[in-house]
């Protein structure tokens, strides 16, 4: 990471501070601390559950990256512990801002420093709570609040209505495009590594097997857009849960399992992107959908339920339509066969989720300025 002396000669620190490590959330870290890439600033992260890991460090993509290495158990509750080692941490630098990502740390963080406090937010629902706004309130004058998406924006607005909108705003989730594309093997690599056969049309889906993805309508809608698709096509899922026994014996029930691929965990799934000719995301709510990103940066064109965070991602370069309606589902799929995908196009959107672009919208937001951090 590029940084420069600050003009006092004191090198300042920006915390982040993170729950865990697991799933999307490593990369998240990332892309925060790219977000100092330049500046006078150097980045300290910090994660609350986890064990160390060397290629979590490599990963943090910052300066000192520190393991608290709780239990998800152990931080319940008031979470003592965690607050004085917080203390601790915050006054070994010359920190000026902590960057904290979900509610337990940005509570840890409030209780256990005097920083300024930007929380990011990659769910729905997390201010709902009477006491979480009582809390968000009274630390109010040092808390600023960033969701990943609008719809996730939103929500935390409609749950504290007497903030300033500025304080609450939106950074949309990042990929490295150029990074992300040299990881992705070539079509025929994807396919013969995921057992696909070279010549199928295949629909690709990835995530977690539980009634928030809603598979189910996916199974559905491919069956019904089966009869208009090119001859021999597929449908893969990759990942695993508790509703896979359910949904391959839907498979089953609709009469085709034989055309339905459950590929399980991939570990570093994006690399085989390539493998499919579009990408569909049936989530309910989902708060943004980096997949969408990945299959975008694989020039794989997208269909995603209308709602939530997905649909901003795709809007005006990908297919949209209504959550858990599969006859819906089925017109877009079938769309997708006939209408091809504008190249150039799908990658002027990626690059609204570029690192470079979101650093500079960071740097712009009122939250940011009002704390006159320099940049340079």
């Amino acid at each position: 990471m590029t940084t420069s002396e600050a003009p006092d000669g004191v090198q300042p620190w920006v915390l982040q501070f993170c729950h865990g490590y697991d799933g999307p959330f490593l990369d998240c870290a990332r892309q925060y601390a790219a977000l100092f890439v330049g500046t006078p600033y150097k980045v300290c992260t910090v994660y609350l559950t986890g064990a160390p890991s060397d290629e979590v460090v490599r990963g943090s993509a910052s300066d000192e990256v520190i393991f608290l290495d709780h239990s998800s158990r152990a931080v319940r509750g008031l979470k003592l512990k965690a607050i004085a080692q917080i203390r601790r941490i915050a006054a070994s630098r010359d920190f000026r801002l902590c960057i904290a990502h979900r509610f337990k740390p940005i509570y840890v963080a409030l209780l256990g420093t005097k920083l300024p406090v930007i929380g990011v937010h990659h769910a729905f629902g997390d201010y709902r709570r009477r006491s979480r706004q009582l809390f968000a309130n009274f630390f109010g004058k040092r808390l600023a609040l960033l969701g990943v998406s609008n719809a996730v924006r939103d929500d935390m607005r409609a749950s504290l209505p007497d903030w300033p909108a500025e304080r609450i705003e939106t950074l949309y989730n990042r990929i490295d495009v150029a990074a992300v594309q040299a990881e992705q093997v070539s079509r025929e690599a994807a396919r013969e590594f995921l057992g696909l056969p070279p010549d199928a049309w295949v629909v690709g889906n990835v995530g977690r097997l539980h009634p928030d993805k809603d598979q189910a309508t996916l199974i559905r809608g491919f069956a019904l857009a089966l009869p208009r698709l090119p001859a021999g096509s597929l449908l893969a899922i990759m990942g695993r849960g508790r509703l896979e026994s359910s949904l391959k014996a839907l498979a089953a029930e609709l009469g085709i399992a034989e055309q339905v691929r459950f590929l399980g965990q991939v570990p570093q799934g994006r690399r085989y992107f390539k493998a499919f000719d579009v990408f569909a995301l049936t989530s309910d709510h989902e708060p943004f959908g980096m997949v969408l990103l990945e299959a975008m940066a694989a020039g794989v064109p997208a269909i995603c339920s209308n709602c939530g965070g997905g649909r901003e991602v795709v809007e005006g370069v990908g297919r949209l339509f209504t959550l858990a309606d599969e006859q819906a589902l089925a017109r877009a799929l079938t769309q997708a066969v006939a209408v091809a995908q504008d190249g150039p196009q799908m990658a002027e959107a990626l690059q609204r989720f570029s690192d470079q672009r979101v650093r500079a919208t960071f740097w712009q937001l009122p939250m940011v300025l009002r704390q006159s951090l320099p940049t340079d």
